[in-house]
């Protein structure tokens, strides 16, 4: 487990209380830090805003509606950063804030656009620490909790593991709190109705949570599709990411179903082709021998038009698919860049999203069959 996505909701971070528990998050820190000069790469996902908020405008009585809700993760969002700052600060660990909805996750340009900056901010050992954007979010565009958020985040990074943790000490075979005989799941291979049906609802009594058992079943399945295992675990334990990411039976591990790579080729796969670019057999040689990259010095042609972050076809100079891959550049970038060396794409488009034109990791080798049915769909 060398890369983790730690999910750390409102009951947790308050321990219960109506405040921010800053011995709780202290203790977060330390052992996130510890993680981290294991050399593990480290995303935190973070509630707690809307409880910063109330905090700080002394839990006044509003109206019960959405406004009052993003007014007070409004105040409180930059409240709950500046502690973790100051707490990860104790460590000389700087952090980087995200805020994001579900339409940062669904329109290309923006996913890979996150995934560029958290790639960025772990390559330079900057913390990611990332919430739901609540101040602007409306009911179409919300992730709607921070479970199912820090499993999006979990895919987009290729996360070895997803921790959640909560007031419980897992998946139980019936409610713990009103079943003595409820005894611990400590794994779970295949997340089906059976499974959905023992989590129960919400624990939280205070109001300051969105989340419960049913949601984290729901992060977990959604990870599980996409290569990443789960740990859901209680907050209270010492030590426990430590514990996990040590290996150590602790809560409930929910296997993932496939690996990151395998999903990442259905999902490439099953797209539909959005422009093909023409390579030259250099450049054929090396995807098909080397793993690499595609760079724009092999690059011929880019045929129809599309944006950056499309799905598109690679095709040899004979005219056979080769590949398909999501494009880091859009068609009328890579047109400027064709044939030209990797150092001088800043100095021909004025930016740059790095060397890659697609990068290996988000490109799979085809068969002409698996192409052929893919053109036909």
């Amino acid at each position: 487990m060398n890369k983790l996505v730690i999910k750390l909701g409102t009951s947790t971070l308050t321990q219960g209380t109506k405040q921010l528990s800053r011995r709780y998050m202290l203790e977060i820190a330390r052992q996130i830090v510890d993680l981290r000069e294991q050399g593990k790469q480290i995303v935190l996902v973070t509630s707690g805003a809307v409880a910063a908020g109330r905090e700080l405008l002394g839990h006044p009585t509003v109206e019960r509606y959405w406004p009052s809700k993003q007014m007070f993760a409004s105040v409180g969002q930059g409240h709950l950063m500046q502690i973790w700052a100051d707490l990860f600060g104790l460590f000389n660990v700087h952090v980087g804030q995200l805020l994001l909805t579900r339409g940062d996750f669904s329109n290309r340009g923006r996913y890979l656009n996150i995934r560029d900056t958290l790639q960025c901010l772990l390559k330079h050992h900057v913390l990611p620490v990332i919430n739901e954007n609540d101040t602007v979010a409306t009911k179409d565009i919300r992730v709607g909790d921070n479970d199912n958020l820090a499993a999006l985040v979990a895919n987009i990074i290729a996360a070895d593991r997803l921790i959640l943790l909560t007031d419980q000490k897992g998946l139980y075979t019936a409610d713990p709190r009103q079943n003595p005989d409820a005894k611990l799941i400590p794994f779970v291979k295949h997340i089906d109705e059976s499974i959905l049906d023992l989590a129960g609802g919400s624990s939280h009594s205070l109001g300051l949570g969105t989340g419960g058992m049913m949601t984290k079943i729901q992060a977990a399945h959604l990870a599980s599709q996409s290569g990443t295992s789960t740990t859901i675990a209680s907050s209270a334990s010492s030590n426990v990411l430590l514990e996990i990411a040590e290996g150590k039976s602790v809560g409930t591990l929910f296997l993932a179903e496939t690996t990151a790579r395998e999903s990442r080729k259905r999902w490439l796969l099953s797209e539909k082709h959005q422009g093909t670019i023409n390579i030259d057999a250099g450049a054929e040689h090396k995807l098909r021998y080397g793993g690499a990259s595609l760079l724009a010095v092999g690059i011929v042609r880019a045929s129809s038009s599309f944006e950056r972050g499309a799905i598109v076809q690679l095709v040899s100079a004979i005219g056979k698919p080769i590949a398909v891959g999501m494009a880091n550049y859009g068609s009328r970038e890579i047109e400027k860049l064709i044939g030209s060396h990797s150092k001088h794409i800043e100095d021909i488009l004025g930016y740059s999203y790095g060397p890659e034109i697609i990068h290996r990791d988000n490109m799979t080798r085809i068969k002409f069959r698996e192409a052929t049915q893919n053109d036909n769909s």
